[in-house]
């Protein structure tokens, strides 16, 4: 079994974190360093580690972050004008926490990758 990570501890309230969203499967809250105007991260409340373990099994969990994203969007008043969503995996493509993480960026022109 993987290990917990801060992630973990944010989503069960041990870390006191505002959550933006919190259902059976996902968590949002904003990330502590961001790195646009809005950059919130969505994570499943499953220990995934990397892309690389996400199973059949997590098919909706993936889905619902996704859906997520796009409610926290029009939330934030930034769907309209566009955002970026972005998973990176492993060490080379710049993951952090090793519990899976999507981050949701807006709120100003972004750089074209």
């Amino acid at each position: 079994m993987a290990e917990e990570t801060i992630f973990s501890k944010i989503i069960r309230q041990e870390i006191p974190t505002e959550l933006l969203y919190q259902d059976e499967l996902v968590s949002a809250f904003r990330d502590i360093s961001p790195k646009a105007p809005v950059h919130i991260l969505i994570v499943p409340n499953k220990l995934i580690p990397t892309v690389n373990d996400v199973t059949e099994s997590d098919e909706l969990t993936i889905g619902r972050m996704v859906t997520v994203a796009g409610k926290l969007a029009a939330q934030e008043g930034i769907a309209e004008d566009g955002y970026r969503l972005v998973m990176n995996c492993n060490e080379f493509g710049g993951q952090e926490v090793f519990h899976l993480h999507m981050h949701l960026l807006g709120g100003k022109r972004l750089a074209p990758l």
